[in-house]
């Protein structure tokens, strides 16, 4: 575990505090699909994100999804980091987008690293920053972003999360991600794939040129 730490996050923690993660945490593997964390759980731990991609979402009033956004390798998620030192029940789900390698930090950790290692400090304030620089996109798409622009920008968003043309995703799913229709986007990618920039096959989509 400590040679995965250190591809992953020794550029970003010093020794020191790379070998007190690798004693402290757990590692585990989980497959596409998984939930981690469930909105109204409390949250035991915090990952950090060693290899794959996990989607952060959120409902609204009726149980609809909200796609807020993605974590990659190196990240760690900011709404996590808030439940674990508020001790708070979690206000967001948690899937994972694609098999994903992570190692998770037990809570009684956080507050400590946080005194102890500079480093640390620093990774929990820009991870808080650009979560919020992320769900702030998010607002920003709904309210100013006309929904074929959206589609397009969570194409490009899941192509580059999953390294692949291939969206491997439903109408229905992309529907819900989006807080939309199936019928509009259904509508939408018929446009898209008119002007050749995707193929649509059976529960997947093949870009061509976004």
């Amino acid at each position: 575990m400590i040679q995965e730490l250190k591809n992953s996050y020794g550029h970003l923690f010093e020794d020191a505090l790379l070998e007190e993660i690798s004693r402290v945490g757990t590692f585990k593997e989980i497959p596409e699909g998984f939930k981690m964390i469930e909105i109204g759980q409390y949250v035991k731990s915090m990952p950090l994100l060693i290899s794959g991609a996990i989607k952060i979402l959120r409902d609204d009033a009726d149980g609809d999804e909200l796609l807020l956004y993605f974590l990659e390798k190196g990240d760690t998620c900011a709404m996590t980091l808030g439940c674990c030192l508020g001790e708070t029940k979690s206000e967001i789900r948690a899937i994972a987008e694609t098999d994903a390698k992570l190692i998770m930090i037990p809570i009684e950790k956080m507050e400590t690293w946080t005194v102890t290692y500079k480093s640390w400090r620093n990774y929990v304030f820009k991870s808080y920053h650009t979560r919020l620089m992320e769900m702030l996109e998010t607002i920003d798409s709904i309210a100013f972003l006309k929904m074929d622009e959206r589609l397009l920008k969570y194409l490009k968003d899941k192509s580059k999360v999953n390294d692949t043309h291939i969206i491997q995703s439903t109408h229905q799913e992309i529907a819900y991600e989006l807080h939309t229709s199936r019928v509009v986007v259904s509508r939408l990618l018929k446009n898209l794939e008119n002007q050749g920039k995707i193929e649509l096959h059976r529960n997947s989509i093949h870009i061509k040129s976004l």
